[in-house]
């Protein structure tokens, strides 16, 4: 594998590594006031399992199992049930809306809510295990579609022409990477303690801000273009 392979792997993973799974949830759980290593740990590790699962999935071609289960997914059947899963997506992504949350609570005559009560219960320091677990598969599972340099860095290392234990090898490494920023702030964030508190509040209120609604248009437009896939299929006239 060329150095120019390595430097264009390493790269894209420094780019997979901002993503909203692999540092805006980690950040998240250290803007709490108190940090629990093992929460921030366990959320980076199980999305790197997951998303080194995912590779392995696609060099030892998926493609092929894809093949043999397509003319099943084509069925008016399943295109119909992926219609209903369009909708049902598109109808969460309002619901998750912060803004859409807010006007209900509105309506029904209730306080607002705070901004991070739902960090607190999925990301602060009282998270549960099975939580926590929850919120990184459900990160890798929105995200992975969309992640184009990780599939981009999956097609490099298959076409680089070396065996599959290094094929193995530099993925663990691509993986290890995306993860690692995360881990260097929560290195950061337990060695400067509460000192780090005020930059650390005027951070997370910037954080609210531009990230609030962010999952909700993600999960929104997937259920739009999974929708619209199943109509052109069923509707192939229209």
């Amino acid at each position: 594998m060329s150095v120019a392979v390595l430097a264009a792997l390493l790269g894209l993973a420094l780019v997979d590594s901002t993503s909203f799974g692999t540092l805006v949830l980690p950040l998240m759980m250290l803007l709490s006031p108190r940090v629990r290593t093992r929460n921030v740990v366990v959320h980076l590790g199980v999305l790197a399992v997951f998303y080194l699962g995912v590779g392995v999935l696609l060099m030892l071609g998926a493609e092929a199992a894809v093949a043999v289960v397509g003319p099943l997914l084509e069925s008016r059947v399943a295109r119909a049930a992926q219609l209903a899963l369009g909708v049902a997506l598109v109808v969460l992504s309002f619901v998750l809306d912060p803004r859409m949350a807010a006007k209900r609570r509105a309506r029904r005559g209730l306080p607002p809510r705070r901004p991070s009560a739902w960090r607190r219960r999925a990301l602060g320091a009282d998270a549960t295990l099975p939580v926590v677990v929850g919120v990184a598969l459900l990160a890798g599972a929105v995200e992975v579609a969309s992640m184009l340099p990780y599939l981009g860095a999956v097609g490099l290392i298959v076409t680089a022409g070396v065996g599959r234990a290094t094929q193995l090898a530099v993925l663990a490494g691509y993986v290890a990477v995306m993860v690692a920023p995360a881990l260097v702030l929560l290195a950061v964030r337990r060695a400067g303690g509460r000192r780090l508190e005020p930059r650390l509040a005027r951070l997370e209120a910037w954080l609210t801000t531009r990230t609030a609604g962010a999952s909700a248009w993600v999960v929104g437009v997937i259920g739009v273009l999974v929708g619209l896939d199943a109509v052109g299929a069923l509707l192939p006239d229209a």
